[in-house]
């Protein structure tokens, strides 16, 4: 009788501290929040508006910065961060009154925060995937243009200051450790807003997205 107590008290206990290990390292993946730094390589462009007569012409620019996924329930996640995003886009217009069109190049960099719900699949061991929908929101931090003939900037004239946009990606987090995941992703993002007064084209982009979540 007691040979037997002994070996269910140490099947109980055995059982109890494997539940306990499972669900720390569950707990320590699936968890509540992440926190991460992120850089994206982006490839953006201007849309004039119908009837103009600018030629656009895509240019590939970068975003770095912060980033934050807050969990409300289940595999569902409010995503947020704060992102210095520097943007490069060519066209072709009349400048100064004149008629004849001119190749510029404009650079504009942004303050964004991203506003966006993510949806996450179940850990499949490796990682796991992701889908988000949402907007970003940027400040103007700096504005410059320059003839594609010549390498020195100057400041736009006219150019808004904040830009709104609506945000389509999808990626994977790809399992390092119970603490750190690595991220990938592809993302689109679509301006609502005017970039500049010349012309009134909205400034887009696509980007290629990594990055670490700790």
């Amino acid at each position: 009788m007691t040979s037997l107590f002994k070996i269910s008290l140490f099947s109980v206990l055995f059982m109890l501290l494997t539940v306990h290990s499972a669900k720390a390292q569950y707990a320590a993946y699936d968890r509540n929040m992440s926190l991460g730094l992120t850089f994206s390589p982006n490839m953006s462009w201007l849309n004039y508006e119908d009837g103009s007569s600018a030629e656009d012409s895509p240019k590939a620019g970068y975003a770095y910065g912060l980033i934050a996924d807050l969990g409300f329930a289940r595999n569902y996640y409010f995503s947020t961060g704060l992102l210095i995003n520097t943007l490069y886009s060519g066209a072709k217009l009349p400048v100064d009154g004149g008629t004849d069109p001119v190749a510029q190049i404009y650079r504009l960099q942004y303050a964004e925060v991203p506003l966006a719900i993510k949806l996450k699949t179940n850990d499949g061991g490796a990682g796991r995937f992701y889908g988000q929908f949402g907007f970003t929101a940027g400040v103007k931090v700096s504005g410059k243009e320059r003839p594609e003939s010549r390498t020195d900037y100057r400041a736009i004239d006219g150019d808004d200051v904040f830009r709104l946009g609506l945000l389509i990606g999808a990626g994977a987090e790809w399992r390092l450790s119970n603490s750190l995941s690595a991220l990938t992703g592809l993302s689109y993002n679509n301006g609502f807003t005017r970039a500049m007064k010349s012309g009134s084209p909205k400034l887009s982009y696509a980007s290629f997205n990594i990055g670490l979540l700790f």
